[in-house]
């Protein structure tokens, strides 16, 4: 009888299991937001629903809000928006870090060598190509994008988010 019972448990529990896993890595899942770049849509902590169907089926729309693979750190995701689909001309205002080194020509030691860092800016123009999408946080002043690593692969786009569905006050379809 006690066998019988544990035999049924443990049944029930591994096709539980199975169903749950094939849920959440083919169908939907739950993601916990953290890092200012996408706010004032959303904040650290917030917590979508996602979807991975319509990314396998569909080529993504502009304004999606996806999360993907980031392309700097595979072991990291990213949540950001599609801003450029393929085909599309993207205008980005890029800053570049420029270094520059004085030497004092009386003294040659190390405490005479001055180092200046200004940014500058530049306006570039890119396409984006076929299989690619441009992403941007919606705080632009401080997000890493696009802008920085240029367009993503479509490879990396792992689902798209639905809506936030935390904190409960503040429930919003995206």
């Amino acid at each position: 009888m006690m066998f019988s019972y544990i035999k049924d448990l443990l049944k029930y529990s591994v096709q539980y299991a199975c169903i749950t896993h094939c849920f959440f890595e083919y169908v939907g899942d739950f993601v916990v937001c953290s890092g200012p770049s996408m706010e004032p849509t959303l904040y650290s902590n917030n917590i979508l629903l996602t979807e991975r169907i319509s990314t396998r089926f569909h080529k993504p729309k502009r304004g999606d809000v996806i999360i993907a693979i980031s392309p700097t750190n595979a072991d990291q995701y990213i949540c950001k928006r599609i801003v450029g689909v393929p085909g599309d001309k993207i205008c980005v205002d890029k800053p570049f870090e420029i270094s520059r080194t004085n030497q004092n020509d009386n003294k040659i030691s190390n405490d005479s060598i001055v180092k200046s860092k200004s940014t500058v800016h530049k306006i570039i123009e890119d396409i984006v190509p076929r299989g690619y999408v441009w992403i941007e946080g919606d705080n632009r002043q401080n997000s890493s994008d696009s802008r920085y690593y240029g367009p993503i692969p479509l490879g990396l786009i792992k689902s798209r988010a639905i809506c936030r569905i935390w904190p409960l006050n503040d429930i919003k379809i995206l």
